[in-house]
């Protein structure tokens, strides 16, 4: 007996466990070729996708530089992408690493760098985001988020502090809103300042820079102007706020600064427009603020080039030295004495120090120089 065959929309199958012997019948032929060719041209279309993705991928992977200081600019640059990528847990587990201070009111961190404190546009990840889990691990389970009492630009390190109830929170913020907070940052300068201590009182307002790029800038809006030899009152800008830095240069060479700033108000980016547009002397990686009309990274010269033992073209890969170096917080709550809190310079900067032939002060000298720059007021 003949086996049976099915015969259906062209589809036939032999019976008796026989082997399959044609998925479709001529009347199916062109569908066959359509579907062939659709399923050629998505492979095609992956397997170009994938080699782009392996040639991006080869893209990303620069060959470790020789030169130690090229090879620590690049570790910066991986440290803060990843910053951004790493899950919560693992950023707070890192800041617990940098804890400086730890009571039943305060937890005073060292921020690292490129770590927004606030989320944003573009921002994955920040300081605001983990402070829930930072408190659990250092209070269990059950403890309640922690506070922030101030905030720090991105790229800004040091000193940072945090409260466990609201309630203190609100009395350090208002501590630093009333200016009974000594703050005091370090930054290494472009250029020195010239006199080497001094105080920049010049309100600073945001204005629109025009240029290539249209884009807002914190600047100077000075209420006196030089005309022809004479001091001539300035019509005052409503918006312009009032901002007071006091300087010392720590150390300097001929074409760079160790600088210690002492912001007296708390203006938006106040220390980085007094050092640039007030003393012509921008903070070494600020590549916002050494050019007004340009968003460019900082052009610098042929000789601190070649201390950094860098390029131009690898300029813009220089991070921010500004660094918030010490924070003296009065008597709050049940403490009774001023709590200073010190925080160390991270690796990048002090390697720039070293390849700047600057010098690191001593405590003794820092309290002279500062003695000495309270005596001149």
């Amino acid at each position: 007996m003949a086996a049976p065959r099915w015969r259906a929309l062209g589809l036939w199958i032999r019976g008796n466990g026989q082997r399959l012997g044609s998925l479709f019948s001529p009347v199916s032929k062109p569908f066959c070729s359509a579907a062939a060719a659709s399923t050629s041209v998505n492979a095609q279309r992956l397997a170009e996708r994938l080699r782009a993705q392996k040639r991006e991928q080869d893209t990303n992977k620069k060959p470790v530089s020789t030169n130690p200081v090229q090879r620590r600019v690049q570790e910066i640059v991986r440290f803060t992408r990843q910053l951004q990528r790493v899950h919560p847990n693992v950023l707070a587990k890192a800041l617990t690493r940098g804890i400086l201070h730890q009571d039943n009111n305060l937890v005073v961190i060292n921020k690292p760098y490129g770590l927004p404190v606030h989320g944003g546009p573009g921002v994955q990840l920040c300081i605001s985001d983990v402070l829930p889990i930072l408190a659990k691990i250092l209070h269990g389970h059950k403890a309640e988020p922690l506070h922030l009492c101030h905030r720090l630009d991105k790229e800004t390190t040091g000193v940072m502090v945090l409260a466990w109830d609201k309630d203190m929170a609100h009395q350090v913020q208002e501590l630093f809103r009333t200016r009974q907070v000594v703050k005091k940052y370090w930054a290494i300068t472009v250029r020195v300042p010239m006199p080497s201590a001094g105080v920049v009182d010049i309100p600073i307002v945001e204005k629109e820079a025009q240029g290539q790029q249209q884009h807002h800038k914190m600047t100077l809006s000075p209420s006196y102007r030089m005309d022809n030899g004479k001091m001539v009152k300035v019509r005052h800008s409503r918006s312009a706020q009032v901002a007071v830095t006091r300087y010392q240069v720590l150390s300097s060479t001929l074409s760079s600064a160790l600088v210690e700033l002492q912001p007296i108000t708390g203006i938006k980016h106040q220390l980085r427009v007094h050092l640039s547009f007030g003393l012509d002397c921008p903070i070494l990686g600020d590549h916002k603020y050494s050019d007004w009309n340009r968003l460019a990274p900082q052009k610098l010269s042929v000789g601190t080039l070649k201390k950094l033992g860098l390029e131009q073209s690898k300029a813009r890969y220089i991070p921010l030295h500004l660094h918030a170096q010490q924070l003296i917080l009065p008597a709050l709550g049940s403490r009774k004495e001023d709590l200073n809190l010190v925080c160390k310079l991270p690796h990048f900067f002090v390697r720039s120090l070293r390849r700047l032939g600057l010098e690191m002060p001593n405590q003794n000298q820092n309290e002279n120089n500062e003695a000495e720059c309270l005596g001149a007021q």
